[in-house]
């Protein structure tokens, strides 16, 4: 069992061992006060009543402070949030987000979403979505053979001379302040996991295609997010942001974003992608990095030592 919060205990106990110590050490003028002087004590405390008397209220408190002792040390492990590693006996549970940054009917997009067209139909506990530049095309779904026939229709938008009727892969508008960003594309991409502000149960990562810049580099329209921002987005929910980079911009901002986070950087190979996108699907966020606030034991030992001690403290008083 792990603790959340360490420093819990370590107050506590040290609390404790000050507080015994002044018990133990300083003199209490009331205990003085009230003894009272007695004759023939030495016979008295030879008598086998009087010995049996002691022994049971010797065995009586030493009862109860073992159980004050052991609440007292529950309900620090308690306050200290124990947690455990998130397990599933059907196997990993993957959040996968594809983030496209490429023109829907560019080569690179094909070959991508073909691969994970392909993949899915071999997922089981899984859940996949895939949004593009500025929309969300497919939310995060098990529903693999409709994830399959969407992103299968999607790489096709470039290979067949007259492709069915799908969504827009992205908008055509411009705006006059605003250019988009791969920070804003990829800020887009981490929102499509449900509660992506905290950690989720699930493991997280998120495969961006696309180049490293969307703009010009005279362009100073301003942008809704930051490289930084993405960065702390993604750490705080726990996300790994992986990118195959396609050529012709620079690529340093955006390697550098997925690498702080645990992610895998690489460049466009047609020749190797597939290569290239298992070791990222190998790479995903470990099972161990996921864990849950684990109370259950702790508060049940707690409250079987609160009942034990209010049926100790009754028999004392008798």
């Amino acid at each position: 069992m792990d603790l959340m919060w360490w420093a819990v205990p370590v107050i506590g106990l040290a609390v404790a061992a000050v507080t015994i110590a002044a018990a133990v050490l300083m003199p209490s003028r009331r205990n003085a006060q009230r003894r009272e002087p007695l004759a023939h004590t030495v016979r008295l405390t030879q008598l086998p009543e009087y010995r049996t008397v002691v022994r049971r209220q010797t065995r009586a408190t030493a009862m109860v402070v073992l159980l004050l002792t052991l609440l007292f040390t529950t309900a620090l492990l308690a306050t200290a949030r124990p947690t455990a590693p998130v397990t599933d006996a059907a196997g990993p549970r993957d959040d996968i987000m594809l983030c496209v940054g490429q023109p829907v009917t560019d080569q690179a997009t094909g070959q991508f979403l073909g691969y994970f067209a392909r993949q899915a139909s071999s997922y089981g506990t899984e859940r996949i979505g895939l949004t593009s530049a500025d929309r969300r095309l497919v939310p995060l779904t098990r529903d693999y053979q409709y994830a399959a026939g969407r992103f299968g229709e999607y790489a096709q938008a470039g290979r067949v001379p007259n492709p069915p009727r799908l969504e827009s892969f992205t908008s055509a508008v411009e705006y006059d302040d605003y250019a988009p960003t791969v920070a804003d594309v990829l800020a887009l991409c981490l929102t499509g996991f449900p509660g992506f502000e905290n950690p989720g149960a699930e493991r997280r990562s998120v495969i961006y295609l696309g180049p490293g810049s969307l703009r010009a580099p005279d362009d100073s329209r301003p942008s809704l997010f930051t490289d930084a921002q993405v960065i702390d987005m993604a750490r705080r929910g726990a996300i790994q942001l992986n990118a195959v980079a396609t050529a012709g911009h620079q690529t340093d901002a955006l390697a550098t974003v997925t690498r702080s986070t645990g992610g895998t950087f690489a460049r466009f190979d047609p020749a190797t992608l597939d290569a290239q996108l298992d070791a990222i699907r190998a790479d995903a966020p470990r099972d161990d990095d996921q864990r849950r606030d684990s109370p259950v034991v702790v508060l049940i030992l707690a409250l079987a030592l609160t009942g034990l001690l209010g049926v100790s403290l009754m028999a004392v008083r008798r």
